[in-house]
């Protein structure tokens, strides 16, 4: 559990970093690359020690007996959130962006609309779109600089072609924790417009300390005969090259569909991603998992304090995640001014806000899952690009 230790991640084909040249403009060596939401650490010792089992074996046939992994998940699930889980409910996806599709084309039609909470993860923007669906942005308010759930006022945006609700919680980008009302005002939305509910937990366990996540399935118990949850491994243990991810369904109706679509797609899981999943749920990977967030929460803490320092600059409080969502609009700069004082000035690789959808324009996504070194270069980057404001 050494996360202050560098490992270079140049030339080992991360998009992260050796995409920086073509899409930024500066090499590895120049800049930090604080965009692709990857962690700058090695996973548990359990989980490389599962991969080293692989790779002492040999042989890397089709995965068999899911058994210890449905246990691996249902074991979690129960420890970590209080949430129980049957063995049938789940299902193995490449990953929670597929996870998204699939549910897009089980229980949507071509020409449908599926609300999001802008600004909100432009991964689900992108396959819903890409399926022939539109998207229905119902903005997100802020109070204190915090995002806020206000479903009267999302009432004006409804087209009554809205067939879906996508959630993100907790929410990706700006750190929020949803409580438990929020939920079940966002629940009782659903209900009142007849839309399926596709919880993406992913962010689940990276959580700061005084902050709880409620699962959704807990939350609001009533609509599990509309109610998709989506979780994995891969976020939590910096593992997302591995694809695996997991869509967990109660409602016998609705994993009906679910399974049509999966068997109708040919999709059967990565054995490398189910062994590495399997050994990040254990004992181990939670005592890692509570050091990584003890960790998270000093680099969030150092970056708020020096974000602060910056005048027009506010990092809006994280409750959870490793992404800080940063407004430059007390600047009084167009986002291409601040854009080219980040990017070309300090040389960070960031997401753009904008990508996010509504209510996105004006901020810049950092990632602080790096050693502490890198978050103290950021900032103090950062001071010099905006020099002329202090």
């Amino acid at each position: 559990m050494t996360f202050d230790t560098p490992i270079s991640r140049a030339g080992s084909h991360c998009v992260k970093w050796d995409m920086l040249e073509p899409l930024y403009g500066f090499k590895a060596d120049e800049g930090l690359a604080m965009w692709v939401a990857d962690m700058e650490f090695k996973p548990p010792q359990v989980v490389q020690d599962s991969l080293q089992k692989m790779l002492d074996h040999g042989v890397y046939g089709y995965f068999g007996d899911d058994t210890a992994y449905l246990a691996a998940i249902r074991w979690w699930m129960q420890t970590r959130h209080g949430w129980e889980v049957q063995p049938d409910w789940i299902f193995t996806t490449h990953g929670l962006v597929n996870g998204t599709a699939l549910c897009v084309q089980s229980y949507t039609q071509p020409g449908d609309a599926v609300v999001l909470m802008t600004p909100v993860y432009h991964a689900f923007a992108r396959v819903i779109k890409a399926a022939g669906r539109s998207v229905t942005e119902c903005p997100l308010t802020l109070k204190d600089g915090l995002a806020q759930v206000d479903t009267a006022d999302w009432e004006k945006y409804l087209t009554g072609k809205e067939r879906m609700f996508i959630l993100c919680s907790p929410h990706n980008p700006g750190g929020r924790v949803w409580t438990g009302e929020e939920l079940r005002q966002i629940a009782d939305f659903c209900v009142k417009h007849d839309l399926i509910l596709v919880s993406d937990e992913i962010h689940h366990d990276l959580v700061y300390p005084g902050q709880k996540h409620t699962v959704m399935a807990l939350a609001a118990p009533q609509i599990a005969d509309r109610l998709v949850m989506m979780t994995a491994t891969t976020k939590t243990f910096n593992i997302a090259g591995a694809h695996i991810g997991n869509v967990i369904i109660a409602d016998p109706a609705l994993r009906k569909t679910f399974a049509g679509t999966i068997n109708a797609m040919g999709i059967s899981p990565n054995s490398f991603g189910m062994h590495m999943a399997t050994a990040a749920y254990s004992p181990e990977g939670a005592a890692w998992v509570d050091a990584l967030m003890r960790y998270l929460d000093g680099n969030r803490k150092l970056f708020d304090e020096g974000i602060a320092k910056i005048p027009g600059l506010r990092s809006t409080p994280l409750e959870a995640t490793y992404l800080a969502w940063v407004d430059f609009s007390g600047t009084g700069m167009a986002p291409e001014e601040f854009i080219e004082r980040v990017e070309k000035q300090a040389k960070i690789a960031t997401n753009h806000g904008s990508a996010f959808g509504t209510g996105g324009e004006s901020f810049l996504r950092f990632n602080l899952a790096c050693p502490r070194a890198q978050v103290v270069e950021a900032v103090s980057r950062l001071e010099r690009a905006f020099a002329d404001l202090q």
